[in-house]
């Protein structure tokens, strides 16, 4: 399976990927990356914070574009070459978020495209602002 080549592929186009982040998934974030910031994992001390509760980390989310560029648009086979990121909002437990990229600009003879990536929770607020830039899969030849 693979993804769309840079022929295959025009400005404007793009995909999403919407996920429940659970308290699991702040605890394996933490465990397979060693963030154990307590803003995350520690109930107690989350409520002294501005955001008077756990939140995931900024990184898991933003890992929801990945899931996007490598899965669905422009998919299998994309290289991932760069990323600008702001975090705008924090993201709680239970809190569904929608990751989406759109192409802004085509880069035909380097075979790289540029996209504008969001992630906004289920009230629409955006916590992530950013963009980015990857390679798409090239045409395979398949045998006859």
């Amino acid at each position: 399976m693979t993804g769309k080549t840079i022929q295959e592929i025009n400005v404007g186009d793009g995909a999403s990927f919407a996920k429940t982040v659970s308290e699991t998934d702040i605890y394996l974030y933490a465990g397979i990356t060693g963030d154990f910031n307590p803003v995350h994992i520690d109930e107690c001390h989350a409520s002294q914070t501005v955001f008077k509760t756990r939140i995931a980390h900024g990184m898991l989310v933003a890992g929801l574009i990945s899931t996007v560029l490598g899965t669905r648009f422009p998919g299998p086979g994309t290289i991932y070459l760069r990323q600008e990121l702001s975090f705008l909002a924090p993201v709680r437990i239970g809190d569904t978020i929608t990751a989406s990229v759109e192409v802004i600009e085509i880069h035909t003879e380097k075979n790289r495209i540029r996209l504008k990536t969001l992630c906004k929770n289920q009230k629409g607020i955006v916590v992530l602002d950013g963009e980015a830039v990857v390679s798409p899969p090239k045409a395979q030849i398949r045998p006859n």
